[in-house]
């Protein structure tokens, strides 16, 4: 009775927030909001999306905002940012080689994050494969990185949102592993909590490779890859999914041997 009554609860939750989506999105794309996009008629054009809580920056759920603040450092517009009404976000243009580049911060909550992405993606007409989405992933251990290409949301309530919102599941994602909680603590205390002292000192290596992961996907002449690929990373370089890259394989750092003391 008990597992009925929780199945039909998160059942309803998901139906209440794709209405909350629907509902936010019915102001979708007008003729006033399209004369920037027009600055990128010519050219390839994409964009990354750092998902997270509006006003929780600082913590694990959000480290996709870290990810993506320390991309504009790196690409040296940190100090554009702006907030755009019409997609319910924060947003910087730019560019990496010859290709032009949104970075967006949805200013919504997690759960309805997608509205902000669909919003911006009608804006400067990206197509959903172009869209790079940076979020947290509990069953990767702080330290890991990896880039999924398309496919199920895999409980990540941000990612469902954007796929509602998008009607579409090909959107490749840059997964930064947070690690599960240890203990009696819930999943949700863990992900609305700051990462320890420790932790930082690992998530400041993650935050440099992920960033330079990004870099390498935006710089790809072609963003079509085989949507069920996937490849991972970590601060000292990681393990490629694919047998044909093994290869490349590289030993475990002192930074991963620091993620795994701070999850004992």
């Amino acid at each position: 009775m008990y597992v009925q009554k929780l199945l039909n609860f998160v059942t309803m939750r998901r139906l209440l927030t794709r209405v909350i989506n629907r509902v936010l999105l019915s102001e979708l794309f007008t003729p006033a909001m399209g004369f920037e996009a027009e600055i990128h008629v010519q050219g390839r054009r994409r964009m990354v999306v750092g998902l997270g809580n509006v006003g929780m920056e600082g913590t694990r759920h959000s480290v996709g905002m870290a990810v993506l603040g320390m991309l504009a450092t790196r690409l040296g517009v940190a100090d554009r940012w702006r907030g755009d009404k019409h997609v319910s976000g924060e947003v910087i243009m730019s560019e990496v080689q010859d290709t032009h580049v949104v970075l967006l911060r949805p200013r919504l909550l997690m759960n309805v994050n997608g509205v902000s992405v669909a919003k911006a993606a009608a804006k400067y007409g990206i197509k959903p494969e172009d869209i790079l989405l940076v979020h947290d992933e509990l069953d990767k251990p702080l330290g890991k990185i990896a880039i999924k290409h398309g496919g199920s949301a895999r409980g990540h309530n941000g990612v469902r949102s954007c796929i509602d919102c998008l009607q579409a599941d090909v959107m490749p994602r840059l997964r930064v592993g947070i690690s599960r909680p240890t203990g009696k603590t819930s999943v949700e205390r863990h992900v609305l909590g700051r990462f320890s002292t420790e932790e930082q000192e690992v998530l400041d290596s993650v935050l440099v490779q992920s960033v330079d992961l990004l870099i390498s996907q935006l710089s790809q002449q072609d963003s079509k890859q085989d949507p069920q690929s996937s490849s991972s990373s970590s601060p000292a370089g990681g393990r490629r999914a694919a047998q044909k890259t093994k290869k490349r394989e590289r030993s475990a750092s002192p930074a991963e041997d620091s993620a795994a003391a701070a999850q004992s």
